[in-house]
C-alpha cells in the first residue's frame, strides 16, 4: 500500500530502507501455450458455481466469451456474459456489468481480453461485493471487502491488468480516468497463453507492448522500487527491447508472444509493487478526455517525461539504457541516461508509434485541463521528480 511515508523517498537512494514490505501479486499464474485449458480446474477450487464471463465490446470479445465459456461448462460451471467493456472502460459499463452479476446469481468472475476488460471485470467485482457506485471507490485502499472469486484470462502483452491491484476506470460525468489501487482487487489466477496473442494485429501489439515497457520504466525509476522489482523491471526491458520489434512484425510466432507474455508479466510484477509516475498520471487524462489508446498515450508521453527525471536519478536511467542494448561504457550516467531516452525514442518509432498528441487529436487548449487533472491522479505520487502544473503542461506541449 502507498502512504506519505513511502512516496516521498529517493530512488536514487542505494541503501536497502528500514521498512518492511509487503508484494502483491495473484495466487496463481499460468504461462504458456495451451494454459487457459486449466482455468476450469481452477474455477472449481475458487469454489465457483456460476460464472460471470466479462468481455469487450466487439465480435472478437464475444468469441473469445464464447471459448471460455465452453471451457468452463465443461467443467460443470454455468454461465453468464456481459460483453459490455468499453475501450476504455466506463463507470457506467460497470455498473450494467454489476447488475448482471447480481441478477444471474454469480459467485466467481472471469475477465477475458486486454485490460479493459480486467479493468472492468475488476470494478465489477467492487460494486458486488461492496456496493454502492465505482465512484465511491477512486483513490487507494477503499474496497473494504474485497472483490468474489476472479479469473483474469488476458490476450494482450501490456496492460498487465490481468496480476495487478490497479483498475482504470473512466468516469464519464468528469470525462477523467479514475486509478482505483486496492490489494484487495488483485485477481486469484491469472493467465497468459501466448496462443491466445497471436491474431493481435501489429498496431495493437506495438500499444500493448510499449505500455509494457512503461510499466517498466516507471517502476524502476520509483521513489518505492526495491531490489525485488528492479529485478523484474530490468529483465522486462531487455525482453521487450529485444522481442516487441518481432512480435510487431511476426506476430503468428508463438515463442515471441509467450517472450512477450513473460515480459509484460514482469513488468506488472515491477509496477505492481513499486509502482508508476507522471506518464501514467497525464496519459490517463488523454484517454479520459479524448478517449484516446492508453498504450500509445504512454509510448509519446515516455521519452518527454523521463528527460525530466533523468535529471534526478541519471543511474537509473543508465542502467535502462544497458537493458535495451545501448553501449554506455566509459559514458558518464548523465551520457549515459540520454541513450536510454534516444533508445525509447528509436523502439517506438521502428514499430509506428504515432510522433505526437497532435495526430491523436490533443488541443492545445485542454493542456492546463489535462495537467490539473494529472496532478490529482494517484499515480504520480512515486515520480521520482515532483514536478509543477507548468512543468507538466510543458511535457504536454513537447509531446505535441
Amino acid at each position: 500500500m502507498l502512504n506519505e511515508a513511502v512516496v516521498k523517498q529517493s530512488c536514487c537512494q542505494k541503501e536497502l530502507r528500514s521498512m518492511t514490505y509487503t508484494y502483491l501479486n495473484p495466487k496463481v499464474a499460468l504461462m504458456g501455450a495451451g494454459c487457459v485449458k486449466e482455468i476450469g480446474k481452477h474455477a472449481k477450487e475458487l469454489g465457483g458455481t456460476k460464472a460471470l464471463i466479462v468481455s469487450g465490446r466487439s465480435r472478437h470479445g464475444e468469441e473469445l466469451a464464447g471459448d471460455i465459456r465452453k471451457i468452463l461448462e465443461t467443467a460443470g460451471l454455468k454461465i453468464a456474459i456481459f460483453p459490455g467493456a468499453d475501450p476504455n472502460p466506463t463507470d457506467s459499463s460497470v455498473m450494467e456489468g454489476a447488475i448482471i452479476y447480481e441478477k444471474e446469481n454469480c459467485d466467481l468472475i472471469v475477465a477475458v481480453g486486454g485490460g479493459s476488460p480486467m479493468d472492468c471485470a475488476k470494478a465489477i467485482g467492487i460494486v458486488a461485493k461492496n456496493g454502492g457506485e465505482i465512484n465511491d471507490y477512486e483513490g487507494i485502499g477503499k474496497v473494504t471487502k474485497g472483490v468474489p472469486p476472479l479469473i483474469t484470462v488476458n490476450t494482450t502483452a501490456g496492460t498487465a491488468s490481468e496480476m495487478t491491484s490497479f483498475t482504470i476506470i473512466t468516469d464519464t460525468k468528469r470525462h477523467i480516468k479514475m486509478a482505483i489501487v486496492d490489494p484487495r482487487i488483485t485477481p486469484d489466477v491469472a493467465v497468459n497463453d501466448p496462443e491466445l496473442m497471436v491474431s493481435m494485429p501489429p498496431a495493437l501489439t506495438a500499444a500493448t507492448g510499449m505500455d509494457a515497457l512503461t510499466h517498466a520504466v516507471e517502476a524502476y525509476v520509483s521513489t518505492i522500487a526495491t531490489p525485488t522489482t528492479d529485478a523484474a523491471a530490468i529483465k522486462a526491458i531487455e525482453l521487450i527491447s529485444k522481442y516487441l520489434p518481432e512480435a510487431v512484425a511476426h506476430g503468428g510466432d508463438v515463442r515471441t508472444r509467450d517472450m512477450m507474455a513473460h515480459a509484460e508479466y514482469l513488468a506488472g510484477i515491477a509496477f505492481n509493487n513499486a509502482s508508476l509516475g507522471y506518464v501514467h498520471s497525464m496519459a490517463h487524462q488523454l484517454g479520459g478526455l479524448y478517449d484516446l489508446p492508453h498504450g500509445i498515450c504512454n509510448a509519446i508521453l515516455l521519452p518527454y517525461v523521463e528527460m525530466y527525471n533523468k535529471e534526478v536519478c541519471p543511474e537509473r536511467f543508465a542502467d535502462i539504457a544497458k537493458a535495451m542494448g545501448e553501449k554506455v561504457e566509459g559514458l558518464s550516467p548523465e551520457e549515459a541516461a540520454d541513450k536510454a531516452i534516444a533508445a525509447i525514442k528509436k523502439l517506438a518509432a521502428d514499430i509506428g508509434i504515432p510522433s505526437g498528441l497532435k495526430e491523436l487529436g490533443a488541443r492545445e487548449e485542454d493542456l492546463e485541463l489535462l495537467a490539473e487533472n494529472a496532478m490529482q491522479d494517484v499515480c504520480h505520487l512515486t515520480n521520482p521528480r515532483e514536478l509543477s502544473k507548468e512543468e507538466v503542461i510543458e511535457i504536454y506541449r513537447k509531446a505535441m
